[in-house]
């Protein structure tokens, strides 16, 4: 078998893309990453890196346009209540839950022109459902309690419980069966779904993608190239073939952008994008802008780790990190400080909350309240004599976010909280460092939501990653709080929007009192794109992302 993770699958023949590739004409283009994704899968290991190469030849059944409303894309309609597609059942026992009836794109095939069914829907229900596989949003899968085929092209989802978003479908991960399904069927059990998929075995497989484009040539870590989808069904991309380039230094990134050896990028940081910006040559050679996102920075506390049970020490944590002097100098504003991890774009947003800032003295107190007094070198120590000290983890070659751990580092050292640094590339960190919380103390990074999307997989104990759920779920502080559970399955289930507001305020004020993550800051798209790509930036308005790749032309 060829395998995905050393090396080229295709033919044994190397590609490697060269600046006549993707310069000659405009028939191609290029984009750089400043990570690998640690898997192809559209259920398992879920990251934005991952989520931006997915999009170019992958569709979920729904999800959300890029101005955050529902849309079908596998799908002829949005279920909704009103349109007869949804209804409240009545489960017995006061119990109630959902029905939700969808009906497939008649035309809609997979790339090899296998017909996209039913049938692949509950195969992907039946795979997902099972913790062992190891999907990245188990959740989804867990409130679907049965899926009826009506016929090739219609099913109904029976939900075991209310939710308000029963129409999402974005991280249900459809498989294609008649692929997927003889794989699942070899296996001696499901924990080694993720190591056999074809997703990882032979991600060149056409009949895995959906989308535009189909991947068709890959050498991992380094490039990934998608061509035309010959069986999709949708309008013709632009593009006769479109090239991800990895440079996991964002410097060297930059100079791959500005000698033209890649043509477009979102992941520079920003002060690397807000300086290019300013030059004459390449504002004439480039369009810059900075749209806020859902996303946002923070620093995982692993609260496994003793010193960390405590509040006071990741309330002190928090406290001594000067955020708004962080985000001046290093992002000219750009980057609001964050409060939580719900962003002032998204509905659930609370303009009103409670907001910590910057109070070394107040730290110093609180640490000395949690029994950690100046100790050798300023290195605060307890009565156990151990060190208040810590590892701190990140992606290796992010320029800014080094930088940014650097500051992190030295504020801390100032109230007497030692980190030692310790990083790793982005797929070892995605992929086993925090997937498998094996971090001890603090691990940055982003992460992005869906609009108005429940915290159930990546704040609520249901998303903590173990050795018995394969690691799925993104809860990777492993915060677990009885409270928060329980307001986040009563979010779910509400269908008023208005109802659902308090709830995502009282949310928040658990997340500002226990800290389980110390937030930094919310997150902008630094979209760096040449003049004739059109499609992409719209001025005023969040981007046109890759999911809506064939909407992408040349000027």
């Amino acid at each position: 078998m060829k395998n995905f993770w050393v090396g080229l699958v295709t033919a044994g023949v190397l590609f490697v893309p060269t600046l006549s590739q993707s310069q000659g004409t405009r028939d191609n283009l290029t984009i750089g990453l400043a990570q690998s994704p640690p898997s192809l899968h559209p259920g398992i290991e879920p990251t934005t890196v991952r989520n931006q190469v997915l999009r170019i030849g992958y569709r979920p059944i729904t999800g959300y346009d890029p101005d955050f409303k529902q849309h079908c894309f596998l799908c002829t309609e949005v279920p909704t209540v009103a349109n007869g597609r949804a209804k409240v059942v009545e489960l017995g026992g006061g119990k109630q839950g959902v029905t939700v009836r969808f009906t497939l794109l008649p035309d809609a095939k997979w790339g090899d022109g296998t017909p996209i069914t039913s049938k692949d829907v509950a195969f992907t229900w039946a795979v997902g459902s099972k913790p062992e596989s190891g999907f990245g949003f188990p959740s989804i899968f867990q409130r679907i309690s049965r899926v009826e085929v009506i016929d090739a092209k219609n099913f109904i989802l029976h939900l075991n419980t209310i939710a308000y978003d029963f129409a999402n479908l974005n991280d249900f991960a459809l498989l294609p069966a008649h692929l997927e399904e003889p794989v699942v069927k070899s296996l001696p059990s499901p924990a080694e779904y993720n190591k056999r998929t074809t997703y990882n075995r032979e991600p060149t497989t056409p009949g895995l993608w959906n989308g535009p484009y189909k991947l068709t040539q890959i050498q991992s870590g380094s490039f990934f190239v998608f061509e035309p989808n010959p069986h999709w069904w949708g309008a013709k991309p632009a593009f006769k073939r479109i090239t991800f380039k990895v440079i996991e230094n964002t410097s060297t990134l930059e100079a791959n952008l500005r000698s033209g050896d890649i043509d477009f990028t979102t992941w520079l940081s920003i002060d690397q994008a807000l300086a290019m910006a300013k030059e004459p040559a390449m504002q004439q050679k480039y369009t810059f802008d900075y749209p806020l996102t859902l996303g946002y920075e923070r620093v995982d506390l692993n609260l496994n780790n003793p010193l960390l049970k405590d509040k006071r020490v990741r309330h002190a944590l928090l406290l001594a990190i000067d955020r708004d002097t962080i985000v001046k100098q290093l992002f000219e504003n750009k980057y609001p400080v964050a409060h939580s991890w719900v962003t002032p774009v998204d509905a659930g947003y609370d303009p009103g909350i409670a907001k910590t800032v910057f109070d070394p003295a107040k730290a110093k107190a609180l640490l000395d309240a949690a029994g950690f007094k100046p100790g050798a070198g300023g290195v605060r120590v307890n009565a156990q004599n151990q060190r208040l000290s810590f590892e701190f983890v990140t992606t290796a070659g992010n320029k800014l976010r080094e930088l940014v751990q650097q500051v992190l580092q030295n504020q801390w050292k100032q109230v007497g909280i030692e980190v030692v640094i310790k990083n790793v590339p982005a797929r070892t960190f995605f992929g086993e460092t925090v997937k498998k919380r094996q971090y001890t103390g603090l691990a940055m990074s982003a992460w992005n939501a869906l609009h108005e999307q429940p915290p159930l997989n990546t704040l609520a104990s249901v998303g903590i990653p173990t050795a018995a759920n394969n690691f799925s779920g993104a809860n990777y502080s492993g915060f677990s709080n009885a409270a928060f559970d329980k307001l986040t399955n009563q979010l779910e289930a509400e269908l008023d929007p208005g109802k659902r507001r308090p709830l995502w305020i009282e949310l928040q004020k658990i997340y500002v009192d226990e800290t389980p993550r110390l937030p930094l800051y919310f997150t902008t798209d630094r979209i760096i794109a040449p003049k004739w790509l059109t499609g992409v930036i719209r001025p005023g308005r969040p981007p046109n992302n890759a999911s809506f790749i064939e909407t992408w032309g040349v000027r």
